[in-house]
């Protein structure tokens, strides 16, 4: 399946990936899971402010290769995203960094194979693996550097410049 063949699909509630022209149905997340995205939303819209860069949930399609659409976690666009003349596209340009919240069933998947098709992706300066069950965070940057961050350390994105906080990240309330 085409690309556009795939956007143009009503699939009512259920989510899907394509994946090498191929559909792939894509599970729920849980309660904590989509806590965890909503907390990182919400921090990046704050601190993205003005900057040109906007973070958008998982709705928002990204072509990873040429019959391949991933719906990250969170993903940041930048060279002004919400500007009235991307108003009717259903995929933006310039993402700079890619949130995948992990969880038990798809940790591996997103950590191994969406890993190597977002470093393919030349906007991307930094992929950030999320681990709810143990508050964990691992960023990857462009030189494919960085790893596990301490339990309680801040996430800080050079790519952005700016900083999140451990505790918002895995805020509860």
């Amino acid at each position: 399946m085409e690309v556009e063949e795939f956007l143009d699909l009503d699939m009512g509630d259920a989510k899907a990936e394509l994946v090498d022209g191929t559909i792939w149905m894509m599970a729920g997340g849980s309660p904590t899971h989509a806590a965890v995205a909503t907390n990182i939303i919400f921090a990046l819209m704050t601190r993205l402010k003005g900057s040109g860069c906007r973070p958008y949930g998982s709705d928002m399609p990204l072509r990873t290769g040429p019959a391949s659409i991933r719906f990250p976690d969170v993903t940041v666009y930048c060279n002004n995203p919400a500007s009235t003349e991307n108003d009717g596209k259903r995929l933006l340009d310039h993402a700079r960094v890619v949130f995948e919240v992990l969880s038990p069933s798809t940790a591996s998947n997103d950590q191994i194979v969406k890993l190597a098709e977002y470093r393919e992706l030349e906007s991307i300066e930094a992929i950030i693996f999320v681990d709810p069950d143990n508050s964990r965070v691992r960023l990857v940057d462009r030189d494919g550097n960085g790893g596990w961050l301490a339990t309680g350390t801040d996430l800080e994105i050079d790519a952005l410049k700016v900083t999140l906080l451990h505790d918002e990240i895995f805020a509860r309330d």
